[in-house]
C-alpha cells in the first residue's frame, strides 16, 4: 500500500532550502564577546564626558593589511590631564597612541577610518602637515633615545630647527624644560657633556624635557618606564604628577599600580576595543564593568 502524501500548500516543506538558524546571542562576559567578534558597547563614564577635550578620537579603525588592529574607538582626551591607556599585551594601546601623531603613516599596509581632532583640527585631513602635526605633540618612547649630542643641544633641539639662534631665548628654555622634567639640579654643571653620558633614567627625564621645550599640546608616553630600574621609574613617575594640570598627556602603561598612581582618567582596553574609560580612582575601585574589575586587580590579563 503506497503512502499517502499530504500536498496541501500549509503541509508543503520545501527540501531544498534548509531551515534558517538563529545567530547564537553573545556570551554575557564581554571580553568573551569580543573574542567571538561581537561588538560590544563602551563604558564611558560621565566625568569624562564633561572635561574640555585636547584630543578627540572619534569611531576610529585602523587596519594592518587585513588584519583590523583597533575597532571603532571614540574617546575624548581631556585637556590638561593625564589619561593612561592600559590593557594586555596587544590590545592596540601603542598602536592607538601611534596613531595620534601619524607615525603609523610609516607602515604600508596601514588603512584608516574614521578621525581624530587635536583642538579642533582633523589630524587625518589630507591638508594636514605631518611634520607641522608633529611639533604640535611630544612623543617619548619605551627606551630613551637622547640625540648625540650635548644635553644642551638635545633640549634646544625644536627651536634650532625652527631657526631660533636667540641664546638667552634657548638658555631660558633649556633651564625651564630642565626645571619640568626633574633633571636641572643634576644637569646644570654638565649640559654641554654629551648626552649619552647620562644614566637611563635621567636620559627617559631628558627625552621628556625636550618634548616639552617646544610646548606641545598633548605629550605622548609610550611606556616610558618598562626599560628602566625601579629607583629611576619612580623619578618618571614623581615627573609624570608634577606635569600633570601644565601638560596634556597620553600615556600607554601595561603597569596597573603605575596607572592608578599618575593618571586622572584610564581607559581599558580589549583585542582592539576600548572596553571601560573613567576617573582612576572609579575604573581602579569601583568599575562598571566586572571585567574590567577582573583585570586591574590582576585576576585576568
Amino acid at each position: 500500500m503506497q503512502p499517502q502524501i499530504d500536498n496541501r500548500p500549509e503541509n508543503r516543506v520545501n527540501a531544498t532550502i534548509p531551515p534558517q538558524q538563529s545567530t547564537p546571542p553573545p556570551p554575557a562576559d564581554r571580553l568573551l564577546a569580543v573574542a567571538a567578534g561581537y561588538e560590544v558597547p563602551t563604558e564611558v563614564h560621565e566625568q569624562v564626558l564633561n572635561e574640555s577635550p585636547v584630543l578627540e578620537i572619534d569611531r576610529f579603525n585602523l587596519w594592518y593589511g587585513t588584519k583590523q588592529a583597533l575597532h571603532g574607538i571614540t574617546m575624548p582626551i581631556p585637556d590638561k590631564k593625564v589619561t593612561a591607556l592600559v590593557g594586555p599585551s596587544g590590545c592596540g594601546k601603542s598602536t592607538l597612541l601611534r596613531s595620534v601623531n601619524r607615525l603609523n603613516d610609516l607602515v604600508q599596509s596601514v588603512r584608516i577610518t574614521g578621525d581624530m581632532r587635536l583642538n579642533g583640527d582633523s589630524i587625518y585631513d589630507p591638508r594636514m602637515d605631518v611634520i607641522d602635526l608633529r611639533k604640535r605633540m611630544g612623543m617619548v618612547f619605551q627606551k630613551p633615545n637622547p640625540f648625540p649630542m650635548s644635553i644642551y643641544e638635545n633640549v634646544v633641539y625644536s627651536l634650532r630647527i625652527d631657526g631660533e639662534n636667540n641664546r638667552g631665548v634657548l638658555d631660558e628654555v633649556c633651564e625651564a624644560s630642565l626645571r619640568g622634567a626633574a633633571l636641572w639640579d643634576e644637569a646644570k654643571d654638565r649640559l654641554y657633556d654629551s648626552a649619552l653620558g647620562l644614566s637611563g633614567g635621567q636620559q627617559q627625564r631628558l627625552c621628556i624635557a625636550r618634548a616639552i621645550a617646544a610646548e606641545p599640546e598633548v605629550l605622548l608616553l609610550d611606556e616610558p618606564c618598562s626599560a628602566l630600574d625601579p629607583i629611576a621609574t619612580g623619578k618618571v613617575e614623581d615627573l609624570i604628577q608634577e606635569l600633570r594640570g601644565r601638560y596634556s598627556v597620553l600615556i600607554v602603561t601595561h603597569n596597573m599600580q603605575q596607572a592608578s598612581r599618575t593618571s586622572d582618567y584610564t581607559a581599558f582596553m580589549y583585542l582592539g576595543r576600548l572596553i571601560e574609560y573613567g576617573p582612576t580612582t572609579e575604573i581602579f575601585t569601583k568599575p562598571i564593568l566586572h571585567e574590567t574589575e577582573a583585570y586591574v586587580t590582576g585576576r585576568f590579563g
